[in-house]
């Protein structure tokens, strides 16, 4: 008997027996057990077991998560080749034991425009994998929920509904009691960013194999150059980074930070030619990515022109490097300093000019991560002043606050350090959730940009020195759905609507993202609402050895995975194979954002006012404008001319008229000059004695 029919074999026995399923052509001989019932709905002791961190300097053959996947999928040997060299890659990446690149080895090549090389699969049994039936779970949208089953072809979604017909051969996934939503889609990442002399640890393929983990199918990362590197440039660069690592789809934004004609001409052709339709600005970051006000409006003027999305890290760039000064002199080196040095006011004033400034160029605009009660209150007002703004805010502003700074651990305290930094408020969390439900705020993202401690201690004794970044890829949804749908605050539907499907209409790839309908693409979550799991950096799948939400306990755990129409996480079992995500162009006119932008510029133009000429008198002036003066600058007075109002009927002087005047001449001189008297007695007088 065949491999492949013995496995078919086995999986029809395992089926008839109630016991559970697996991925048949993926090196798994025995499925792992599996008991229906009570256990289905609970915690998976094993399933995180041997995930313990790393850092790119300790990984070794035995333990390097690149061979781990090897082994546990057997892959065809040319693609063990590719492995090796992605393991070589990454320690190219970042090289030294402290975490800091002393030199980019990565060479920068040219990728064909919007088009990316698909994950090839040699696996024997490849027509089992591309039919699935998701069957007896809740489909959630963001719109609507139904009891409804899921049947997958070739990666995209064919039928949706009850009683499907469905060929032989097709691969069952029971979510009875369980959530079938689409895949999270994280728009703010930054995995392997070089940043601040050192290289994020989580590189594209830990990265994104993390976010299958936690039910996130595709992330939006950012091709950030440096001050004067050409756009297209950075962005060649970061496909050259990503397109042979990622788990999963991915797409890009672009930082534009700097200014001139040519950058201009950059964002023309990656918005035609390279699927991009995003670009950040950065308000912060002074004297390395901010731009000033003049050439802001540039980028929001240029972005308007070529129908993208402008977005905007709002923070004031000039107060925060007076404000780190004056903390640095007072003798604050330590990571309080960091938040002491970016208050809300900041925060909050950036997103408000922002919002004027793109208002002004008919620009809609899209706000970074909102963190705080006062930036979020700028962007509500401008939002109900009909300025087209969008807000995105991130799981560590909504899981947790910036009570950890004051932390009496350096180590702990580095570890939650990021722009703009989490709030010492500790209502901060609960409302900017409460935004997330009525509307204000409309999608989340993680701003995954993960150092090691040994790389946070660069800045040991001066906080302005610290990386920036915290982890989170791995545990948005989980931590969405705990304190939004378990806390009361938001249904599963608006859980869709902020994880998933607001990110896919804001960026244009709506719906084959972000919804389960027919056609879509078959990005899958089976999510187990009555499941829980402790959060820790011993058992997550990120190489970052800190975890801001360490010993949180969150309810709702991503049981199965669906990539591509591939089950990539089975009960916490991550399958994923590096390459296997591409790229997603993000096209530009987006109908969701520029849909009422011509609408509103029509209606809301200047219109000129026909009126008939003026043809009454005018003034005429000297040469330069101004009426002759007198040497020394005092206007000649005639007596006659005295008085601005003219005498009464009686012909008495005017008494409304003040006296004096900067002529000189303070009494009217014909008029005949009183006798003075000279009073010798007190106020009052005296009762006896002569009056003179």
């Amino acid at each position: 008997m065949s491999s492949g029919s013995r496995r078919a074999s086995q999986f029809q026995q395992e089926r008839e027996d109630e016991a559970p399923q697996w991925i048949p052509g993926l090196g798994m001989d025995k499925p792992r057990p599996r008991t229906l019932g009570t256990s289905f709905f609970g915690y998976v002791p094993d399933a995180f077991a041997e995930k313990t961190p790393y850092l790119p300097s300790e990984r070794t053959p035995a333990t390097t998560p690149g061979k781990a996947d090897k082994e546990a999928t057997a892959p065809s040997s040319e693609q063990g080749d590719q492995s090796s060299s992605l393991n070589g890659q990454r320690e190219m990446d970042a090289s030294s034991d402290e975490g800091v690149v002393t030199e980019e080895l990565v060479v920068p090549r040219r990728v064909r425009p919007m088009v990316a090389e698909p994950w090839d699969d040699n696996t024997a049994e490849v027509s089992a994998q591309n039919r699935l039936l998701i069957k007896g779970g809740r489909v959630v949208n963001d719109d609507m929920m139904q009891d409804a089953d899921v049947y997958i072809e070739d990666g995209v979604i064919k039928q949706v509904g009850l009683n499907l017909h469905t060929p032989g051969g097709t691969r069952v996934v029971e979510a009875k009691g369980h959530l079938v939503m689409p895949g999270g889609i994280d728009t703010h990442t930054h995995m392997q960013l070089p940043f601040m002399g050192t290289f994020a640890v989580d590189d594209f393929y830990t990265g994104t194999r993390a976010a299958l983990a936690g039910g996130t199918t595709m992330i939006m990362d950012f091709a950030i150059p440096q001050r004067g590197e050409s756009l297209v440039e950075a962005y060649h660069r970061w496909r050259t980074w990503a397109d042979p690592k990622v788990c999963c789809d991915y797409a890009l934004h672009v930082g534009v930070t700097w200014w001139s004609d040519k950058v201009a001409e950059e964002m023309e052709e990656l918005t035609d030619q390279h699927g991009i339709n995003s670009f950040k600005m950065f308000m912060a970051y002074k004297d390395t990515w901010q731009l000033g006000d003049e050439d802001l409006m540039k980028a929001f003027k240029t972005c308007k022109e070529l129908c993208a999305l402008a977005q905007v890290h709002a923070e004031n760039g000039d107060i925060i490097k007076e404000n780190s000064k004056k903390m640095l002199s007072l003798g604050i080196t330590g990571p309080e300093g960091h938040e002491l040095s970016r208050p809300e006011e900041v925060e909050a004033e950036a997103t408000n000019r922002a919002c004027v400034l793109a208002n002004q160029v008919g620009c809609p605009l899209y706000i970074c991560k909102v963190m705080s009660k006062s930036a979020a209150a700028a962007l509500g007002q401008n939002l109900r002043r009909g300025t087209l703004v969008w807000g995105e805010t991130i799981v560590a502003a909504l899981g947790t606050d910036g009570s950890h700074y004051y932390n009496p651990c350096w180590q702990h305290a580095a570890g939650h350090v990021m722009s703009p930094p989490l709030r010492n408020d500790p209502r901060t969390p609960n409302l900017l959730m409460e935004l997330l439900n009525v509307g204000d705020l409309q999608t989340t993202g993680t701003d995954n940009c993960t150092f090691s401690a040994s790389q946070k201690a660069i800045g040991k004794d001066d906080f302005t020195k610290i990386p920036n970044g915290v982890n989170g890829v791995e545990d948005r949804m989980s931590v969405i759905w705990e304190k939004g749908v378990v806390s009361g605050k938001m249904d599963p539907c608006r859980f869709v609507a902020v994880t998933s499907t607001n990110a896919a209409k804001i960026f244009n790839i709506y719906p084959k993202k972000g919804r389960i309908a027919v056609g879509s693409d078959a990005d899958i979550v089976v999510w187990n609402p009555h499941a829980t799991r402790v959060i820790s950096a011993k058992t997550h799948h990120q190489a970052v050895d800190f975890n801001i939400f360490e010993g949180m306990e969150v309810h709702g755990i991503a049981d199965y995975v669906i990539c591509h129409g591939r089950v990539v996480v089975e009960e916490g079992e991550v399958r994923a194979v590096s390459g296997m995500g591409k790229f997603v162009p993000t096209p530009a006119n987006c109908p969701h954002v520029y849909g009422r932008v011509q609408e509103r510029d029509r209606v809301n133009s200047p219109q000129k006012v026909e009126r008939s000429p003026y043809d009454g008198p005018v003034i005429q002036l000297n040469g330069q404008g101004r009426s002759p003066v007198q040497e020394g600058n005092i206007m000649a007075v005639s007596q006659e001319t005295f008085y601005t109002r003219g005498p009464t009927r009686s012909g008495g002087v005017n008494l409304h008229d003040s006296s004096f005047h900067v002529s000189g001449a303070q009494v009217n001189d014909k008029s005949p000059k009183r006798p003075s008297v000279k009073v010798n007695n007190p106020p009052g007088g005296r009762t006896s004695g002569s009056f003179w």
